[in-house]
């Protein structure tokens, strides 16, 4: 049995396509020398991006996220990755796939139309959450 067969799905079991944000980090588990860490390649296979584009976010050679795959810096990236993802799902309704889109394309008004990605890679992560967060609580921006 191949290893995508074994994990959960990353939406609920009754098909709703909701994001089970508990269980998401879990999915991108991997263990490497004996220690469980997020799989990098596991992250950029789900967001659907390009190696050589996470690791310019990451602030690391691509080379780094083969060899040094438990670096912190890539381990950072993925878990603030991971937040702000949450956030953008729990405002835009919790659907996965929707929320992986809206972070990486979706304009954000109040930042000059960047994205959730792009504030990622300026380190305003949290900006991004609160403004999801105001979002989520029915603020419109």
């Amino acid at each position: 049995m191949d290893q995508a067969s074994t994990q959960r799905p990353l939406h609920d079991p009754a098909g709703q396509g909701t994001a089970d944000h508990r269980h998401l980090a879990q999915q991108l588990c991997d263990v490497v020398d004996g220690r469980q860490i997020l799989s990098p390649a596991k992250f950029i296979e789900m967001m659907g991006m390009g190696i050589d584009s996470f690791a310019s976010g990451a602030h690391v050679h691509r080379s780094t996220i083969i060899r040094a795959p438990v670096a912190e810096t890539i381990q950072s990236r993925i878990r603030t990755s991971l937040q702000v993802l949450s956030a953008v799902a729990a405002a835009s309704g919790g659907d996965l796939q929707d929320a992986v889109f809206r972070y990486r394309n979706e304009p954000l008004a109040p930042f000059n139309s960047k994205t959730a990605e792009s504030l990622m890679t300026e380190g305003r992560a949290a900006d991004v959450v609160d403004l999801m967060t105001a979002y989520e609580a029915g603020v419109t921006g």
